[in-house]
Parts: C-alpha cells; sequence; structure tokens
C-alpha cells in the first residue's frame, strides 16, 4: 500500500456537498482506504474572470493503485460530478489533485508528482498540514518550514458538523 494525499477542491453546485461526495466515492476505490481527512476551507477563486469561491480540503489514502490507474480513476470521478475542462483555471464542480504519492516522483504530460504548484497555495498546505503535520516532502524539507511561511490570506474555515 502507498500512502497518497489527494486535494479537493469545488466552486461550482454546492461546492461542499460536492467535495463530501467525491471522499465517499474515493472511500469506494477498490484497495484504497481514505485514512484521514482534513478540515474543509473557503479559499478565492485563482482562476480567470469572477468565480464562487472555493471549497478545498486534502484527504490521506493508503492504496495498491499505481499513480497512473489512480488519476484515471480520480478523474473518472470528476467526470461523475460533472466536470468540465471547458477553460484552464476555470470554476469547476470538482477537482482532484494527487499531491504526493509515497516518495515517488513522476513526470509524465498527464501526471506530476509531487505536484508543481502544491507548495505555493495556502489552500492545499493548510489542509494538507490538518491531515499530515509531520511529513517530510520528497525534497526533504518539512512541510511545517512552508505552513511557517505560508499566510492564510482569503482562506477561511468552513463550519461543518
Amino acid at each position: 500500500m502507498t500512502r497518497s494525499f489527494i486535494a479537493l477542491g469545488s466552486n461550482l453546485d454546492d461546492p461542499l456537498q460536492q467535495v463530501i461526495r467525491a471522499v465517499e466515492s474515493i472511500r469506494q476505490l477498490p484497495k484504497t482506504t481514505v485514512t484521514t481527512v482534513s478540515r474543509w476551507y473557503r479559499s478565492k477563486a485563482i482562476g480567470p474572470g469572477k468565480q464562487p469561491d472555493y471549497i478545498n480540503g486534502v484527504i490521506e489514502i493508503s492504496t495498491e493503485l499505481n499513480s497512473s490507474r489512480l488519476l484515471i480513476t480520480l478523474q473518472a470521478i470528476e467526470t461523475a460530478h460533472k466536470r468540465v475542462r471547458a477553460v484552464r483555471w476555470g470554476p469547476r464542480t470538482l477537482d482532484l489533485d494527487i499531491l504526493l504519492y509515497g516518495d515517488a516522483t513522476v513526470e509524465k504530460p498527464e501526471l506530476t508528482i509531487p505536484h508543481p504548484r502544491m507548495l505555493d497555495r495556502n489552500f492545499v498546505l493548510y489542509p494538507l498540514f490538518d491531515v499530515a503535520p509531520a511529513l517530510i516532502l520528497p525534497t526533504g524539507k518539512s512541510l511545517k518550514s512552508f505552513i511557517d511561511n505560508s499566510a492564510m490570506d482569503n482562506l477561511h474555515l468552513v463550519d461543518y458538523p
């Protein structure tokens, strides 16, 4: 089993419910266990045009799926949630990104691990820290060192029972 971290985001069609249902879909994957779910955060959209705020979180999973199969499976979940890929960084019903897959480094046209922008985005760093505060990144640096240098600008916890 490989320890992996998945970022979840949505800003369309009841975003909080979209990400919650996505976690439930991931719980149903074969050879995969969701081990931890972060708190949910509201963040300003960084894409083009005026967009609704996003709901973001991170889950930790343990999986026997290889990184390519995991990507394909996550994209199928996005499609089931009516994800449309019309505009890069445009609004979306669901976005699922593999942040880390064990200690693997993957560079393929369809998949880059570690996720190339994860350390620049507080809406990824803070939920990742929720699920893995002692995480050491493949670079050898601690996640905490990035948290210490990342403000919570435009990032707010979402009340969820």
